[in-house]
């Protein structure tokens, strides 16, 4: 079966999640399928492989689900992209809006290097906030942000004209 035909029948709609208006899309029985998800892993190693990653980042939380998987397909670390107060060392942060509200992302200060070339992984692109904010911290170290990964891309919210020229991968694309 197709990668976009598995995960179309997994993924959930949650109508008006977590407020009104929202359409959640609903990864966990995807995360219940061992196979679907390696499946996951080696789609987005192959994706960005040509761009010879050093490290992979994943934003908090559902990034550190995706992340972790591609960084060890590819032989790369990750790199956590958390909440204010949840690192233990020196940080760099940036402010930035969700389709829903606004939100801080931190990162350690110490992370990567000037020669450090990332992937960014997500679950989902909707707005395109929490990736370009991602991207601004990895710029900030003076590393560079050479492709973005996610499972689900919502149609409609130009996340991805937000991100271009920077390359993104989605797996399925489903509207907003």
């Amino acid at each position: 079966m197709d990668i976009r035909d598995e995960l179309e029948r997994c993924i959930r709609t949650v109508p008006d999640f977590p407020i009104p208006g929202i359409q959640f899309r609903d990864i966990t029985p995807v995360l219940a399928d061992p196979a679907l998800m390696k499946r996951i892993a080696e789609s987005f190693a192959e994706s960005v492989a040509e761009t010879k990653p050093t490290a992979v980042a994943g934003p908090e939380a559902r990034g550190f689900i995706f992340g972790p998987l591609l960084a060890a397909q590819l032989g790369c670390p990750f790199i956590p992209i958390r909440k204010p107060g949840k690192l233990p060392s020196e940080t760099v942060s940036v402010a930035y809006e969700l389709e829903y509200g606004t939100n801080t992302l931190e990162m350690h200060k110490d992370a990567l290097v000037d020669e450090d070339r990332v992937i960014i992984v997500d679950d989902l692109l909707a707005t395109g906030g929490t990736v370009q904010a991602a991207i601004s911290l990895i710029e900030g170290t003076g590393a560079q942000t050479v492709g973005t990964c996610f499972v689900i891309e919502l149609i409609g919210l130009n996340g991805r004209g937000k991100i271009e020229p920077i390359p993104v991968h989605s797996l399925i694309a489903l509207p907003a």
